[in-house]
């Protein structure tokens, strides 16, 4: 039988339990994805708009206007970071006056408890804390330093596969970047929402189980009124 203070230590351990799971689990992705296809293949990724609203906003408005066509990853840090360069230098091709007027926008730093792991999307940013404009990287470890420091908004869904063999390019050093030697084109973009998908899935399920009870109902009457 446990004594008073036993059960009062076991229900302090549990609650600090309780609290250290929910402070690990991620955040929840919302249903938009975004697919960027490279020379080397597709990168699929999803957003935390419970974590940094802005932040989101203004990257998915920039998905929509197809800023990131023709940008590039100009760093592929083995284990650590593979960064998007910001698209008003990083574009080959050149950007209309709605896409110039986003890009050059800043957002509000949206620093949060999330942890830098393998996958996560992470704004970067100059020495000013509210200088994310366009430029992000897709984490290729984990990296704790960057913790708190660096906005967090989303996460990759798909193309771990692509991510690794960028890992393997030949890359050179630039003071504290590391590059590739060759560029790596995001050729283009697009974006879908999983829920429509869904929607349109159950949709499909649907019209067949329909097709095939009238085909069924058809069958059982001419079987009884040949």
């Amino acid at each position: 039988m446990w004594s008073k203070g036993a059960w009062i230590v076991g229900l302090l351990c549990l609650a600090l339990a309780f609290v250290v799971g929910a402070s690990s689990q991620e955040p929840q992705l919302g249903s938009a994805r975004v697919v960027f296809q490279t020379n080397y293949g597709d990168i699929e990724f999803g957003f935390f708009p419970g974590v940094a609203p802005k932040t989101v906003d203004h990257i998915f408005k920039l998905v929509r206007l197809g800023c990131f066509n023709t940008n590039h990853f100009f760093r592929v840090d083995r284990g650590f970071v593979a960064q998007v360069a910001d698209v008003v230098g990083g574009r080959s091709a050149p950007m209309n006056e709605e896409q110039r007027e986003e890009a050059v926008k800043t957002v509000v730093g949206e620093f949060s408890d999330v942890k830098h792991v393998r996958g996560i999307l992470s704004m970067g940013r100059y020495a000013d804390p509210d200088s994310a404009s366009s430029s992000f990287s897709m984490l290729l470890g984990d990296a704790p330093h960057l913790d708190g420091q660096y906005a967090i908004f989303g996460r990759v869904t798909k193309g771990d596969e692509t991510l690794k063999k960028l890992e393997q390019l030949p890359t050179r050093r630039e003071g504290i970047f590391v590059m590739p030697t060759e560029r790596i084109t995001i050729l283009s973009s697009y974006f879908y929402d999983t829920k429509m998908e869904t929607c349109e899935q159950e949709k499909s399920t649907l019209k067949r189980r329909l097709a095939a009870s009238v085909v069924e109902i058809e069958r059982q009457r001419m079987k009884c009124f040949p």
